[in-house]
Parts: structure tokens; sequence; C-alpha cells
């Protein structure tokens, strides 16, 4: 193990879901701040599991300002980016790579580190913008895999953010 996680909870739901319900595609979309390399490299070259991972630059674990190698389609942000440029790196980069892949599961990885009010990083993201995140991640289970979606919460240290983000997530999630 290293940084924050023993268990990669995310992949775990991703291998049960293709031996144990056969799905052939599986969509990973992970906006927590740090890259997600664990899940990363348990799915490097399998086609079943795409990863979509948001992430600053020059962050643990890629501190050095290496960039991803893997099959991956990793959306790295500068430290000080704001909700626009989340949104611009999304949409230009991840929705066509779904609308391709045509998931039949989406499971999310959610962590509300990159907030604005949290010092783990320097991006600057708002309430808003993570209500924003949600809603695209609804709108791609709902397109390709009849609203099967999964979300499981990564990070975030700042505790009053933390609560009214991750709650709005649920309430959104709800209404699906």
């Amino acid at each position: 193990a290293m940084g924050f996680c023993f268990f990669n909870n995310v992949a775990v739901a991703a291998s049960h879901a293709i031996a144990v319900h056969g799905l052939r595609r599986v969509a990973i979309l992970d906006f927590d701040v740090h890259h997600g390399n664990g899940t990363e490299q348990i799915f490097d070259g399998d086609g079943r599991v795409r990863l979509f991972s948001l992430y600053e630059r020059g962050l643990f674990p890629l501190e050095g300002g290496e960039e991803p190698s893997g099959d991956g389609v990793f959306t790295g942000l500068p430290a000080g980016s704001e909700g626009a440029g989340v949104r611009a790196g999304v949409e230009s980069r991840w929705r066509p790579v779904l609308d391709d892949f045509r998931p039949e599961l989406v499971l999310v990885s959610a962590g509300f580190d990159a907030h604005v009010a949290d010092e783990m990083s320097g991006l600057r993201l708002m309430d808003a913008d993570y209500d924003w995140l949600t809603a695209f991640c609804l709108d791609v289970a709902g397109r390709h895999c009849g609203g099967r979606l999964v979300s499981m919460l990564e990070g975030g240290y700042d505790l009053p953010s933390l609560a009214r983000c991750a709650a709005q997530h649920v309430r959104d999630l709800a209404r699906l």
C-alpha cells in the first residue's frame, strides 16, 4: 500500500461486476484530487475497465511532474484551477471516450478534497462544481447503462465542505 488507501474499493467493485455479473465494460470516474494510480495499475491493459481520472498535477502520487502512462483517460489540472477548467476537461476528454466505450456500469471514486476550503490540494472547486460532476456521472449512467451507478467516498479533509458536498452528492444520487 502507498498513500491514502489500503483497499481499492472501486477496483474490488469493478472486478466483482466482471467476475460475478459478467459485465464487459465498466467505467471508473475518479474525481478525487489525487491521480488514481492504484486503479490505473490494476486495470491498465484490461479493455473491460476504463479509468477516467481527474487530478491535480504535481500532487501525490505524481509529485515529480510525471504524467500517467496507462490507457485510461487522464485529466491533470494545475494548482489554482477552478470549476470551469474541470468542466472543460471532463467534457472534452471524458465524454467522447465514454460515449464510444458505452459502459454497462459506472463506478465513481468521489473525492471532495479538491474543494477550495480543503487544504489538501491547490484546486479551487466549489460546492456547485461537485453538483456538476455528480450530474455528469448520472448522465453517463443514464445514457449508457440504465442508470447503474455506484459511488464510493474517496477523500475530503475539510469537514464542513465534505459534509455539504457529500450530502448533496447522495441527495442527487437518490433522485436517480
